[in-house]
C-alpha cells in the first residue's frame, strides 16, 4: 500500500503527506524536480528526468491494487484505474472504472473547444478550502479501504 502523488502543480502535497503519515503509509512525491525534499521518513521524493509524461509513466508503471494515486492528469488516472489503484483528483473527486470514460471524453471535448477558439481565456475554477477539505476526507477514506482490503 502506497500513495503516489503526481507532484508537479499539485496543491495538496502537504495534505497527502499528513494523511499518509497518520496511516503509516509510504508516500512517493514524483516530479521533474524543484521541490523541497521532506524530512519525513515515509516520504520518498522521486525526481524523474525532464520530458513529456515521464513522471506519469513512473507512477503508472508502479501503481496497482491497494495503492492510491493523487493526480489531476486524466490519462494517467485512466492508466492507474485500469491497473487497479484508487485515484483521487486534488479536490477529492474519485476517478473510478465507472466514471473515467466520461471524464476522458469531457477532457478531449474541452481540448477540442479550446483549440477551436484560441481567444478563449481561463475556464477553470479556483482551488478552495472546501476542495482541500474534501481531498483530506477522500484520501483518509481511500486509505482505510486499502487497509481493510489487505
Amino acid at each position: 500500500m502506497a500513495i503516489y502523488v503526481d507532484a508537479d502543480a499539485c496543491p495538496v502535497k502537504a495534505e497527502a503527506e499528513r494523511v499518509g503519515t497518520r496511516h503509516k503509509t509510504r508516500i512517493f512525491i514524483v516530479s521533474n524536480g524543484g521541490l523541497r525534499p521532506s524530512p519525513n521518513p515515509l516520504v520518498e521524493n522521486v525526481i524523474v528526468p525532464e520530458g513529456p509524461d515521464v513522471a506519469d509513466m513512473w507512477i503508472a508503471d508502479r501503481a496497482g491494487p491497494g495503492d492510491v494515486v493523487v493526480t489531476g492528469d486524466i490519462p494517467l488516472a485512466a492508466k492507474c484505474v485500469e491497473a487497479g489503484a484508487e485515484v483521487l483528483k486534488h479536490n477529492g473527486e474519485p476517478l473510478t472504472a465507472a466514471n473515467i470514460g466520461n471524464v476522458l471524453a469531457t477532457r478531449d471535448l474541452m481540448a477540442d473547444l479550446r483549440a477551436a477558439d484560441p481567444f478563449r481565456q481561463g475556464g477553470g475554477k479556483g482551488f478552495s478550502k472546501a476542495d482541500r477539505s474534501r481531498f483530506l476526507d477522500a484520501l483518509d477514506q481511500a486509505l482505510r479501504r486499502a487497509a481493510r482490503a489487505s
